[in-house]
């Protein structure tokens, strides 16, 4: 497990969009805290789900767990009430997780033997969460997780607002010139990534970055990374 969270918050913090944003956060958080399925969910003013982005979880169960794992969900309760993080054993008695509604009736028959969540803030209210499941033989969410996902979430819900006021804005519109490719490979330039390592990320060969770059440069009138990520971080 990778012990610094220093890179992870720094990717989010530079990402330009609100989808880019997600797309990292859903990329990378898994290797921090040793899950095998997790996501974000969104929700509006009345806790209604409006978006969800999972890893390694199936439709059938998140149609499952909004019509009858929810409302007996004590961890997002819990969630909900102090807008803090919380595992199954934070909340229930000991050897109490495995007689609890939400793993009868939701998290045994797919798999989920330890979960945790975690909340994402704004407006001075819950507007979403991080839900982590780890599958199989293996350890519950301890203290240290509980304290990693709180400073996760922090600065998932910062960016997350931050991104979602500018684009409630005038949009930057040099982001408008640029593919949403074009986009993915800004964000990594932004990150201190090599062309031969972005290339490693993106699947792509290091010439095919180098010609992208060239043709993200013309387009934006650059002629530096560095100038690029600056006039991507501009505010109208």
């Amino acid at each position: 497990m990778v012990n610094s969270l220093h890179p992870f918050f720094q990717a989010l913090a530079i990402a330009p969009t609100e989808q880019v944003l997600r797309s990292q956060f859903m990329d990378e958080v898994s290797q921090y805290f040793g899950v095998q399925r997790w996501g974000i969910y969104l929700f509006d003013y009345e806790k209604r789900l409006t978006s969800v982005d999972t890893v390694g979880v199936s439709d059938a169960f998140v149609e499952r767990y909004e019509k009858i794992g929810r409302s007996v969900d004590l961890v997002l309760q819990y969630v909900l009430e102090n807008h803090a993080p919380a595992h199954e054993e934070l909340v229930l008695p000991k050897g109490g997780w495995k007689q609890s509604e939400l793993y009868k009736r939701c998290c045994s028959q797919h798999d989920h033997e330890h979960i945790m969540t975690g909340p994402i803030v704004g407006r001075g209210q819950l507007v979403g969460a991080v839900h982590f499941a780890r599958v199989g033989h293996t350890p519950a969410f301890g203290l240290h997780d509980l304290v990693r996902l709180g400073a996760v979430c922090t600065h998932l819900s910062a960016c997350l607002a931050g991104l979602q006021k500018q684009s409630s804005a005038d949009p930057n519109p040099f982001l408008k010139r640029l593919t949403p490719r074009e986009v993915e490979i800004a964000n990594l330039v932004a990150s201190g990534l090599t062309n031969a390592e972005i290339g490693a990320e993106l699947w792509i060969t290091q010439n095919s970055v180098k010609q992208a770059l060239k043709r993200m440069f013309q387009k934006l009138a650059v002629s530096s990374r560095t100038e690029m990520v600056a006039k991507l971080r501009e505010t109208p």
